[in-house]
């Protein structure tokens, strides 16, 4: 005789293991470390500075 399948058992497991290969493709997709969010921050505060470095005196920075 064959063995008896609880096929609500396996049912759960298949759902379990195609929601773990999805999260792992959105952490591959959407994640990134701490240190790459850190040298975005970075970059993008030094590019605000630089274009307020370039600004003319009295001209109002919401004008445009």
């Amino acid at each position: 005789m064959a063995d008896i399948v609880n096929l609500n058992r396996f049912r759960k497991q298949k759902a379990r293991v195609e929601k773990a290969a999805h999260a792992e493709e959105n952490r591959v997709r959407f994640g990134r470390t701490k240190a790459e969010k850190d040298k975005a921050k970075r970059e993008s505060e030094r590019a605000a500075k630089h274009v307020e470095a370039h600004r003319r005196d009295g001209e109002d920075p919401e004008e445009n």
